[in-house]
C-alpha cells in the first residue's frame, strides 16, 4: 500500500534514467545518478521488507548486481513521479533528505525509517551557475560505492526485526521552504520512532552530491 504525502524543512512527503559515462560528471549527470539510485534502493527495500508480495517484482541487472524492481504499474508510475520532482529539486540544491517510512497497517505504528541524507558537496549554488558544477570522479568508483549500499540493503533482513503485520509505506522529502511543491503533495509529520535502534549504512558521492543512508527501527517490547 502507498499514500501521497510531503515533508519540508519545514519538511515534505509523498507516499506512494542513464548515468554520466564521460570523464567529467555534470550537475545534471550527478542528479541522474542520485535519483536513479534512490529508485533502485526504494524498490529493493520494498522487496526485502515484504511491503509488496514477491511475485509483484521482477529481476533487473544494475550496478553489477541482480536487483528486484516492481512490476506493479501504479507503483512504477508513483516512483517515476517522485524521481521527476527530485531531479528538479536536486538541480537547484533544494533537497536535504528523503525518508522511506514503513508503517503497520493495523496498528498505524512507524516500524522503520530509511533515511537518505543528500548533501551538495560542490558549492555550485543554484540557477544557471549550478550548471557549471563538474566532477572528475570515475563512474567505476561511484558504481562500486552504490553496489556496497545495495548489498547492505539486501543484508538488512539479518538485523532488522520481522514485520509481523501487513505494512504500508510513505516517502517523505525534506525540501527547502522556498521549493515549489506540487499540489498533489501534502504536509506530513516526520513519523519518528521513540527509543529506536539506528544502523548507519554506507554512503556514496559523485563529488557533486553525497548520499548517506541509515535505518531506524522499532525495537520489539520484551
Amino acid at each position: 500500500m502507498h499514500n501521497f504525502r510531503i515533508e519540508s524543512a519545514s519538511s515534505v512527503s509523498v507516499t506512494m534514467s542513464s548515468t554520466a559515462s564521460s570523464t567529467a560528471i555534470t550537475l545534471r549527470g550527478s542528479t541522474t545518478i542520485v535519483t536513479e539510485f534512490f529508485d533502485y534502493a526504494v524498490n529493493s527495500i520494498l522487496y526485502q521488507r515484504g511491503i509488496y508480495p514477491p511475485e509483484s517484482f521482477a529481476k533487473a541487472s544494475k550496478y553489477g548486481l541482480t536487483t528486484m524492481v516492481t512490476a506493479d504499474d501504479s507503483l512504477k508510475a508513483y516512483l517515476s513521479n517522485i524521481t521527476r520532482q527530485l531531479e528538479s529539486w536536486l538541480m537547484n540544491n533544494a533537497v536535504q533528505k528523503l525518508v522511506l517510512v514503513v508503517k503497520g497497517v493495523e496498528t498505524g505504528d512507524t516500524l522503520e525509517r530509511w533515511v537518505f541524507e543528500c548533501v551538495a558537496t560542490d558549492a555550485h549554488g543554484s540557477g544557471v551557475e549550478s550548471e557549471k558544477a563538474k566532477s572528475d570522479k570515475p563512474m567505476k568508483e561511484i558504481t562500486a560505492e552504490i553496489q556496497a549500499i545495495m548489498r547492505q540493503i539486501t543484508a538488512s533482513v539479518t538485523f532488522l526485526p520481522l514485520l509481523n503485520e501487513s505494512c504500508s509505506f510513505d516517502l517523505l522529502v525534506y525540501a527547502d521552504e522556498a521549493a515549489t511543491v506540487p499540489v498533489a503533495w501534502e504536509d506530513s509529520d516526520p513519523c519518528f520512532i521513540a527509543d529506536a535502534e539506528d544502523v548507519r549504512l554506507r554512503s556514496f558521492t559523485t563529488k557533486i552530491h553525497k548520499v548517506d543512508l541509515h535505518v531506524s527501527y522499532k525495537v520489539d517490547d520484551v
